[in-house]
């Protein structure tokens, strides 16, 4: 099919999950799946194409979901449920749905609802770049950072620290080696920095949240919090 697809489902039953990631992958997407709404923010990093949304789910609901993603995905969205009455439809399509296709749905009438978005979607190639999480987005693209909705004012080395450290979480990195990639081996000035800038950060993210996304490791460096 020339380009490869990636596909993003999000469903709380695991047999939907399976024989729909089955029947896409054999029509050559990439497809991702998730059965809840904190598993979908997590697969969001890898830029799905499409979204095959299931409204109930515990926890947060399908419309949630959308309406919380929505302003940081520009992808298509397409809510998969069995859900049937027109006020379900129109409060789908009001959070930011583009479509709404009911269970139980033929495997072909997805298909071709799922081919249409694509070939429309075609026009616009600019896909967003980001990461997310329950409460934070971070739009690589753009160079800006929302927690619960609110944006965190940065400073461009304050995203650059945050944008190394989240695109490898887990992964650590002492002062030295953060001073070197963003700043660059011939950079005038001292990794110390490095610290007082993360002291910067946590103060910012302070305001809107209590979660920790930096973590120091001691005697080490720093890390971002999977």
């Amino acid at each position: 099919m020339g380009e490869k697809y990636k596909i993003l489902i999000v469903d709380d039953e695991q047999s939907i999950l399976d024989i729909l990631k089955l029947q896409l992958e054999l029509e050559g997407y990439i497809v991702y799946s998730a059965i809840n709404a904190k598993e979908a923010l997590d697969k969001l990093s890898h830029s799905p194409d499409i979204i095959l949304l299931d409204i109930n789910m515990a926890g947060m609901n399908g419309f949630d979901l959308c309406s919380s993603i929505r302003n940081f995905v520009s992808c298509p969205i397409l809510f998969l449920t069995a859900r049937v009455s027109e006020q379900d439809k129109i409060n789908g399509l009001m959070v930011g749905g583009d479509d709404y296709i009911t269970k139980p749905f033929s495997i072909n009438e997805l298909l071709a609802r799922i081919s249409a978005h694509l070939r429309r979607e075609k026009r616009n190639h600019n896909k967003t770049k980001g990461k997310f999480s329950e409460e934070l987005m971070i739009d690589y693209s753009d160079r800006s950072l929302f927690i619960k909705g609110n944006r965190v004012e940065l400073s461009n080395k304050e995203f650059e620290i945050i944008k190394l450290l989240s695109i490898n979480a887990g992964q650590v990195f002492d002062r030295e080696k953060i001073y070197e990639i963003i700043w660059g081996i011939d950079g005038n000035g001292d990794s110390t920095v490095i610290k007082e800038h993360i002291r910067k950060i946590r103060l910012k993210f302070a305001e809107f949240t209590d979660k920790s996304y930096i973590s120091t490791v001691w005697g080490v460096g720093y890390k971002w919090i999977k």
